[in-house]
């Protein structure tokens, strides 16, 4: 008889609690039955259809395959074969499993638990059938259900729910598993995979374990002490990039942890670290997989606040292309939204800002950001997109207020100071002056002094163009015509409108 492992969102063999239980069963097993060896296999499940309805993009989908790839490697070097089997729907392994493991001489299966409702609904399934698998808690440090306030209720808001968790994780050793000793002799390179699905090139992303522990290194060697200061300049490239990575599992939070707690002994406990921020960007991943498990109808497309789903929404559809597609005519968004199409990547403070432009400033339902944003996103992860657009939208959990409305222009002179990131993805604007890129005019129903306080020069509703900023020179060139739009809504009526319709989420 053999033992299964059945990777889902764990694409690792380091830090694997899957892994390493399915070995000692295996090895037990084989003693009890006085074998000569022990049998493990391990499987991995396509689903296109399934990837498909939950918007899963085409980049992740092929940053998946690679990794599988080199799973289905790591694992032959160990004496693993990898099983990989195509099953459209998630409904399809009801039928399909247990002639498998029957097939197969399968005794046990191991596999990760998962929050979303739909893989902890057909996970359960399994079991109700008489399925014998095994599945083992390791998606988040701590697990969904145990950081709880006093009256044993999961947290509504984060700050509470951080300082929780970093108690208990500071009285927890943490210390990842290693790789398995070998459990036979090694196979044969397995032949090249491919998932018959749509797929968009990540090669802009190395794939790897190896590859994901020498970012996480370098990350904590050279950025992580100076994370709260840079972190929100888009231009910098010093976060740790890590989020692909994590989505699919190719490394875990523990292991993202125990590198930080290596460096800064004392995170855990001590607010002044230079580490505390980052390691808050673990809290909050956590917060958003464990209420997805408490709070089953954030997986079904609800808002949190009830009140949320009754928001009159314009959803203007010209208006959601134009951002979806970068020409909303404010640099800082599109240059974000153009990063997003062309990388399926963007940086968290550009999430915040487009995703707060969308809702707010064009009053288009967070679902529909939320959906392209998993479209696109190279890291998406149902838990984080959902938290982050209900935080912006303000129908979340420890949401951002109604009446908060970001102010594009001050988040780009802000925290891209130079436009470099602007320029660098609206490369249209490269030779604009600085208060030209920050400050777009709105020309629909803009009056003659308006356009005098801009001092910006021959525009028009299709192109705006850019004259001399006199801050910056004391020439008198002439203004220079660029294809790129004006702004689609004005700031400030835009921002009266948002709170005025948005009141209804008033608690």
């Amino acid at each position: 008889m053999k033992t299964l492992i059945w990777f889902r969102q764990d694409l690792r063999l380091a830090d694997n609690l899957a892994v390493c239980e399915a070995f000692e069963f295996a090895l037990r097993q084989s003693a009890s039955q006085e074998k000569s060896s022990a049998q493990v296999e391990a499987l991995y499940i396509v689903s296109p259809l399934q990837w498909q309805s939950h918007d899963v993009a085409a980049i992740q989908i092929d940053f998946i395959e690679r990794h599988v790839n080199i799973l289905a490697q790591g694992l032959a070097a160990l004496g693993v074969k990898l099983n990989v089997v195509t099953l459209p729907w998630f409904d399809d392994v009801m039928d399909w499993m247990p002639s498998f493991l029957a097939e197969n001489q399968i005794e046990q299966v191991f596999a990760t638990q998962e929050p979303e409702f739909n893989e902890r609904k057909r996970d359960q399934q399994l079991l109700d059938i008489g399925l014998p698998i095994t599945f083992v808690a390791q998606d988040c440090i701590i697990n969904a259900g145990e950081v709880n306030n006093l009256s044993g209720q999961m947290y509504k808001v984060f700050t509470p729910f951080s300082k929780k968790w970093r108690e208990i994780v500071a009285s927890k050793m943490i210390v990842p598993l290693s790789v398995p000793t070998p459990i036979g002799a090694a196979l044969a390179t397995p032949a090249a995979i491919k998932f018959d699905a749509d797929k968009r090139s990540s090669k802009l992303w190395r794939a790897g374990e190896g590859e994901a522990k020498r970012i996480l290194a370098q990350f904590c060697q050279n950025h992580i002490q100076d994370y709260q200061l840079d972190r929100d300049f888009p231009a910098l490239d010093n976060t740790s990039k890590l989020s692909p990575y994590l989505a699919i599992g190719v490394i875990s939070a523990k292991q993202c942890l125990a590198a930080a707690l290596n460096h800064y002994p004392d995170v855990l406990v001590d607010d002044t670290s230079p580490a505390k921020t980052w390691i808050n960007e673990l809290a909050w991943r956590e917060f958003y997989r464990h209420l997805l498990v408490a709070f089953p109808r954030l997986s079904k497309g609800k808002s949190f606040n009830e009140k949320g789903d009754y928001v009159l929404w314009r959803n203007d559809k010209t208006e959601f292309a134009a951002w979806c597609e970068g020409r909303t005519g404010y640099p800082i968004v599109d240059a974000a939204m153009r990063q997003l199409n062309q990388t399926g990547w963007m940086h968290n403070r550009l999430r915040m800002v487009v995703a707060s432009f969308l809702t707010k400033h064009l009053l288009i339902d967070w679902r529909w950001g939320e959906k392209y944003f998993r479209q696109q996103l190279i890291d998406g992860d149902l838990a984080a997109n959902n938290g982050g657009w209900q935080w912006s939208a303000g129908t979340g959990c420890d949401a951002q207020p109604y009446f908060r409305v970001f102010n594009p222009m001050n988040q780009s002179s802000k925290f891209d100071p130079d436009a470099s990131f602007i320029k660098r993805f609206v490369p249209e604007l490269s030779n604009q002056p600085l208060k030209a890129i920050h400050q777009p005019l709105f020309v629909e129903g803009a009056d003659d002094s308006a356009l005098d306080t801009m001092d910006l020069f021959s525009v028009d509703s299709i192109e705006v163009g850019f004259g001399a900023d006199s801050a910056v020179s004391n020439s008198s060139a002439e203004a220079s015509t660029v294809a790129y739009p004006s702004p689609i809504v004005e700031h400030s009526s835009a921002r009266k409108r948002a709170i005025e319709v948005l009141s209804s989420l008033k608690r």
